[in-house]
């Protein structure tokens, strides 16, 4: 009896042990996903626990994306990157630290320098911009470097590119020669340079219209490659905006998300541990820990907090008989700007004890000015005109408030 007893008990430890190995691998898996949706790239000299956790799913990874978004997974001696193409481009999916056009092309003709050197060549920062204004001026395009503006364009492309660990800046630094074009950097190229830019499924010269840059890789012109095309985009979607309603889909889209939707969340919980509720107004997302990868809603800045207790006000002004605020049929609330200034004004005199110096400092339409920026970022507000911003109803799942005890 005893035998048996401790054969139970044996049992039972292995089958706990098993377990727990199970979901710390899922847990691992469900890094490795987070990592490679919000990362340009995971270098093994910068993460290797990371690098080789990728590595050992490596397989399982590369098929989930491929399969579900059409995204393609590259594994090097040095690197995992994952090609992640948008549906749709929207502005902060962009380098958050340009603030020109002109940043890009700098940054662009660059790694077309970088093209012709090796691993561990060294060149002079001379060297690149150099043969960079050569080349624009070779297409008709203009770069003056005794221009400051232009300079500085340049010290952000070279910066973001060290960043990134394609460049190695051995001496001397881009700032400095932005302030002066007598001073010089001493770089080194990484390995890295050559995976910058993403890989298309055929030579550019055989595309002919914009649209079909968006497509990662090539579908075959078949009812099926029709559905995958489809499947595809509605993941890739979700995987990369805060919010995709109902309204934003397409008509071939829609049907797919309303019929597909218990699949679609069930992948997403799997892969990424993201909880998924559908609402009148579309199938929504929300991570129910946060997370060190992504950069969630509500944010640390404070515009964030304003946005939230503009959701609380909004509902108050909808419970009130004769406020003459309504909703729309999905849940969307019709502002007119002079609106928003308006209850950032009765905000502002009401908690500006709570606000930042920056806040209670600012007019009611610089505040406004944040708030639709930002609610335009994560998808929560669009304009419709140059008067009328709509507001999402997923603004109304949020309540903002201060707790005056914690204050």
């Amino acid at each position: 009896m005893s035998n048996n007893g401790g054969s139970a008990i044996g049992r039972a430890r292995r089958s706990i042990r098993s377990e727990a190995t199970s979901a710390q691998i899922a847990e691992r898996k469900q890094a490795c996903v987070h990592a490679l949706l919000n990362r340009p790239w995971i270098l093994k000299e910068d993460d290797q626990e990371l690098y080789f956790s990728i590595k050992d799913h490596y397989e399982e990874l590369r098929d989930w994306f491929m399969d579900q978004a059409g995204f393609p997974l590259l594994m090097t001696r040095s690197l995992a990157k994952l090609e992640r193409t948008p549906v749709v481009a929207h502005p902060w999916m962009g380098f958050e630290e340009f603030r020109e056009i002109r940043d890009y092309v700098f940054f662009t003709y660059a790694l077309w320098f970088l093209e012709g050197k090796t691993e561990m060549d060294q060149f002079l920062l001379s060297d690149v911009v150099e043969e960079v204004r050569e080349q624009l001026a070779a297409v008709g395009l203009e770069a003056d470097w005794r221009h400051y503006h232009h300079r500085l364009s340049m010290a952000r492309a070279l910066k973001k590119l060290s960043s990134l660990g394609v460049l190695i800046a051995v001496d001397g630094d881009e700032g400095d020669w932005a302030q002066s074009e007598s001073r010089n950097v001493l770089y080194e190229c990484s390995p890295h340079s050559r995976y910058v830019l993403r890989r298309f499924p055929q030579d550019l010269t055989t595309y002919s219209r914009m649209e079909e840059l968006s497509e990662p890789i090539l579908y075959a012109n078949t009812p099926d490659g029709d559905n995958i095309r489809r499947r595809h985009r509605v993941y890739r979607r979700f995987l990369l905006e805060p919010v995709v309603l109902d309204r934003h889909w397409d008509a071939e889209s829609l049907p797919y998300v309303l019929t597909q939707r218990r699949s679609i969340m069930d992948h997403l919980q799997r892969m990424l541990g993201l909880e998924g509720r559908r609402y009148r107004e579309g199938l929504l997302f929300f991570y129910p820990e946060p997370t060190s990868e992504a950069v969630l809603f509500p944010t640390l800045s404070g515009v964030s907090d304003l946005v939230l207790l503009i959701a609380g006000e909004l509902r108050r002004q909808l419970g009130l008989e004769g406020s003459g605020r309504y909703a729309e049929a999905d849940g969307s609330i019709r502002l007119e700007r002079s609106e928003l200034e308006g209850i950032l004004l009765r905000l502002q005199e009401r908690h500006q004890d709570y606000w930042s110096k920056e806040f209670r400092t600012s007019s009611s339409a610089q505040l406004a000015e944040l708030v639709f920026a930002h609610m335009e970022q994560w998808r929560l507000g669009e304009w419709e005109d140059a008067g009328h911003f709509l507001i999402s109803p997923v603004v109304s799942r949020w309540n903002g408030m201060y707790d005056m005890a914690d204050v």
